[in-house]
């Protein structure tokens, strides 16, 4: 599913990544480990789309990933490590919102988000606005957003970050459920 080969990156003269190479396969649950600074956000970023390697590949079902960007980005779900929400909007609204950002048809975005907030248990929060949620909350609406468009793969970046313990259980629950159907 993904392989990245020889992959380094550099921001000036800082090498963030060097020669990074490893291999995904579809199904699998992988975590980055390591100390803050180690590079493993800008390796999401780059599995991603987000930006492209100084040097190395990033395959996607053996495809480059920067030669088919708007093909493969589809098959990505995406939880960054500082979850994008609009404060001032719905949870529904924002849901409404990212769908049609990924292209998803006005008249699938009901059930489309009605799938999502029930995968991630987000139903009776939907007309609650984003700014009022518990971090738990917020969390999973970021994962319900990744998952808008039925991924096949999802990058989640630090995503049980500043939760309590009883919500860091739900939210590894619920990625072992999500990570069942996909990568």
């Amino acid at each position: 599913m993904i392989s990245v080969h020889n992959v380094s990156k550099s921001f000036g003269s800082v090498n963030a990544l060097q020669n990074v190479t490893f291999e995904i396969k579809r199904g699998e649950v992988v975590g980055f480990l390591g100390p803050n600074g180690a590079g493993k956000t800008t390796m999401m970023r780059l599995i991603t789309g987000f930006f492209p390697p100084s040097e190395g590949k990033v395959l996607i079902d053996g495809k480059d990933l920067f030669k088919s960007k708007p093909v493969l980005r589809r098959k990505i779900g995406y939880l960054p490590e500082n979850n994008p929400l609009y404060q001032d909007m719905t949870a529904k609204a924002f849901l409404s919102y990212v769908a049609q950002l990924k292209g998803i048809s006005f008249w699938a975005r009901k059930n489309v988000i009605q799938k999502v907030a029930r995968q991630c248990g987000v139903e009776s929060i939907l007309n609650r606005m984003v700014g009022k949620l518990s971090k738990g909350y917020q969390q999973r609406l970021g994962l319900a957003q990744a998952l808008l468009g039925d991924p096949e793969l999802l990058i989640l970046d630090e995503p049980t970050n500043g939760l309590d313990p009883q919500q860091i259980i739900e939210i590894r629950s619920l990625i072992q459920k999500l990570g069942r159907e996909r990568t």
